[in-house]
């Protein structure tokens, strides 16, 4: 058996950017090929790149314990690090299905050794997890193999007690524990299923725990921790707050921070996943598939079977807006995201975990990128595969499997996917079933420009022909032009090209909207009559889901400027995604630019967008 060497502490591999900054440039991709070699996954993409001006300390673990011997030590501490990389989740990004982000292998023995790779595999094989957690089943997606033309097994770690893989790692730290210091009680900060998994450990093992949660967190998430038995204390308006005001706890009350991804016990829980998949898998395993946040459940995988199946490719996969992973590797260092999309909350992070990345980029084969579009397909998928209605990050690995089986044309191997959680919330059904279709290719959006005249909307309609239409929008604009936006069902690439050439051969301008986030959240509601407004600057806020969020941007903006339009619907993220418009001469932009820098809510301007003038002006 080929040995699998893990490094014994992160290097540094940083290089001064010198000048200019670097632009940004379109990523070269390997060809398609039905019969590739691995060899075409690993040209990497140049990207641009921002430097932080502020230096990001190191925080080690705030409560210091001591450990049996077979619990395993966190790595030494280092010297306080280099300014780190803030990047845009848009400096990388390719097509769906796509290998990319592959890590550099190194054959330098100082980088790593078997007796630390043999240390995760005894401590995995050695777990006490199953005092709590079950050995979820591997079952066969049939219907999705059908389709596919591979065998694809489902992973269901969503049939956990706490419907989620997180409650391996948190119990296999927590029992570790001294009885001293677990008597002290514990302390997480997290709005979702560690939190969960936290306080059922804590419950089983008869010591206290305190959830620390952001005050934004909805009502069904804090309640179900308050049931297993934790005390809930709701802080701040982030995730990063909660976990600032529990590690301060944590050091002045003696209680053991439990962190939700980024420790040897933690990534040695989740590890017990790859362990189970190995013993039960009925063939050789072409890929695993993991979803991916701060890197815990991919880490743990990882240490396992690529020491006892090393042909097996462990590969990631990360929505295209939270790939702080794939960036990570990309750079060969940890990098900060500037902003994280929320849909799949579950590993919507902003950087990845210090020891689950040095574990990572030695032993991932890459990450595959999915939209949200194509997580609300699989989410359909497995309901009629499975009847389970999983959460967004619960069905990222099923995204990136079905993707990656298309783009490389895979067929006759078998993959694994990770059904990771299923706590979903109800209020986010509505928007999963509009997006779904969409992802699974059974609807487009399209625009339309309809001269006014008398007869143009009938011409159109025959234009449409045999298509099944499921959405139509339209209202008198100008004299001279309106513009129809609609949805099609039910269709293939090439019937898509066909309408629009036909629409085209008419002299009817006509643009395929599908991939437009802004349109899908907004625009589609707001069809009405186009308009021009006066200095009118267009943005897309993320405002806090809690009170009193609405005055506080009013107080910021008005009556300073007119507010000329304003969209919100609600998408079940942690934050409202609103589109707002704004009258703000151009004299008085760095004003504007100021008072939204205090306001603190992320925003993305998107005045220049073609689509948007298109529809509203």
């Amino acid at each position: 058996m080929d040995s699998v060497r893990l490094p014994t502490a992160p290097s540094s591999l940083r290089t001064q950017m010198l000048g200019q900054p670097v632009h940004h440039h379109h990523i070269p991709l390997p060809p398609r090929n039905r019969h590739y070699d691995d060899r075409n996954l690993r040209s990497k993409p140049f990207i641009g790149i921002t430097r932080s001006s502020r230096s990001r300390n190191h925080v080690s673990p705030v409560a210091v314990i001591s450990r049996d011997e077979t619990s395993m030590a966190p790595p030494l501490p280092t010297a306080s690090p280099l300014p780190r990389l803030i990047v845009s989740p848009n400096s990388l990004q390719y097509p769906a299905g796509y290998l990319g982000a592959v890590p550099e292998r190194t054959s330098d023995p100082e980088n790593g050794s078997i007796a630390e790779a043999m240390e995760y595999l005894t401590n995995i094989l050695s777990t006490k997890v199953y005092d709590i957690a079950i050995e979820s089943p591997l079952q066969l997606a049939v219907k999705l193999s059908e389709r596919l033309g591979v065998r694809m097994f489902l992973k269901r770690e969503d049939l956990q007690p706490v419907f989620s893989f997180k409650l391996r790692g948190a119990y296999n730290m927590m029992v570790k524990l001294p009885a001293e210091q677990l008597a002290k009680g514990v302390i997480c900060s997290s709005a979702g299923n560690h939190a969960q998994g936290v306080a059922l450990s804590a419950r089983k093992l008869g010591c206290t725990a305190v959830i620390v949660m952001p005050k934004t967190t909805p009502e069904i998430k804090w309640q179900a921790v308050k049931k297993l038995g934790g005390t809930v204390v709701l802080v701040g308006d982030s995730y990063d707050e909660a976990q600032a005001y529990a590690k301060k706890r944590a050091e002045e009350e003696g209680l053991t921070f439990i962190p939700p991804f980024d420790h040897p016990d933690v990534i040695a829980g989740q590890g017990t996943v790859g362990m189970e998949i190995t013993r039960q898998a009925k063939g050789p395993i072409h890929a695993i598939f993991v979803p991916v946040g701060g890197g815990g459940l991919i880490a743990g995988i990882a240490a396992y079977v690529k020491r006892v199946s090393p042909e097996v490719k462990i590969i990631g996969v990360e929505p295209a807006d939270a790939n702080a992973m794939a960036l990570s590797l990309h750079h060969g260092e940890r990098v900060i995201l500037d902003r994280v999309g929320g849909f799949a909350d579950g590993v919507a992070v902003k950087e990845v975990g210090e020891e689950t990345f040095r574990i990572c980029r030695r032993l991932m084969d890459g990450v595959v990128l999915v939209t949200r579009d194509a997580i609300c397909g699989s989410m359909k998928d497995m309901h009629e595969e499975k009847r389970s209605i999983l959460e967004p990050a619960g069905a990222l690995a099923i995204a990136g499997a079905e993707a990656y089986c298309k783009y490389y044309g895979l067929k006759d191997v078998n993959v694994v996917a990770i059904a990771s959680g299923a706590n979903m919330d109800f209020d986010k059904l509505r928007i999963v079933t509009e997006l779904a279709n969409v992802g699974r290719q059974q609807e487009a959006i399209f625009a339309t420009c309809l001269p006014e005249k008398a007869g143009s909307f009938k011409q159109f309609c025959e234009l449409v022909g045999p298509m099944n239409i499921t959405e139509f929008k339209y209202r008198c604009g100008s004299e001279k032009e309106a513009v129809v936006l609609y949805s099609v069902g039910m269709h293939t690439g090439g019937e898509l090209k066909e309408l629009q050439k036909r629409m085209e051969s008419s002299q009817l301008k006509t643009l395929n909207l599908t991939t437009s986030d802004l349109v899908k959240d907004h625009l589609r509601y707001l069809m009405g009559g186009r308009t021009s407004v006066e200095d009118e600057i267009l943005c897309r806020f993320t405002f806090p889901e809690r009170p009193g969020a609405l005055m506080n941007f009013l107080d910021s903006f008005s009556p300073r400027w007119n507010i000329s339009l304003f969209h919100y619907r609600a998408q079940g993220e942690t934050g409202a995604n609103v589109l707002v418009g704004i009258q703000v001469p151009e004299l008085e932009m760095e004003e504007f630019r100021n008072r939204a820098q205090v306001l603190g809510y992320e925003y993305f301007m998107e005045s220049e967008d073609n689509i948007f003038k298109l529809l509203m002006r």
